[in-house]
């Protein structure tokens, strides 16, 4: 596994998540049970402490980091799209948060919330529960439908079977 100790601390991993080959996990970082990291996925706990929810996802490039004795958090059933990055913030539960979008320092996502792709939640910025936000900055457009989170409640079982084993059970290395 992508593991690094940082200064004595060490990533501590829950059981049934997977972690990509080429991800990289470094530090004081805590994942919940049945989390997949996607390939070149960064969490870097060196600074600050990184911690990701049971069930959460992050995607192939995504970037974690935290400031100096801060926090980064995402919350259970939390998906991170390909290429976001999340810096010393808080995702709450199951929020989506877009490919390229970027959740900045000391931001907070309201759960099930969507962040569309490539929007920036500023700085100190909040996002409501429920709301979908997109631009730059991200603000709310819309409310968060029953359509979509049944929908995404379904679409995130395939994520967690991933982590579970299906996917490493299937993906040869050549």
């Amino acid at each position: 596994m992508p593991l690094y100790e940082y200064n004595g601390k060490r990533p501590v991993v829950g059981k049934r998540s997977y972690i990509f080959d080429n991800a990289v996990v470094i530090g004081d970082v805590v994942l919940g049970e049945n989390t997949y990291v996607g390939p070149g996925a960064v969490i870097r706990g060196d600074y600050g402490r990184i911690e990701v929810g049971t069930s959460s996802t992050i995607e192939d490039l995504c970037v974690m980091h935290a400031r100096p004795g801060q926090v980064c958090r995402i919350d259970d059933h939390v998906t991170l799209g390909h290429a976001a990055i999340v810096h010393t913030a808080h995702v709450k539960d199951w929020c989506v948060i877009g490919m390229g979008a970027i959740v900045s320092d000391f931001a907070e996502v309201g759960e099930w919330c969507v962040i569309g792709e490539g929007a920036v939640v500023k700085n100190k910025s909040v996002i409501p529960p429920g709301k979908v936000a997109v631009g730059i900055p991200a603000k709310p457009v819309a409310d968060t439908s029953d359509e979509f989170k049944k929908q995404w409640t379904e679409f995130k079982k395939l994520y967690n079977n991933l982590a579970e084993g299906q996917y490493p059970a299937l993906l040869k290395r050549l």
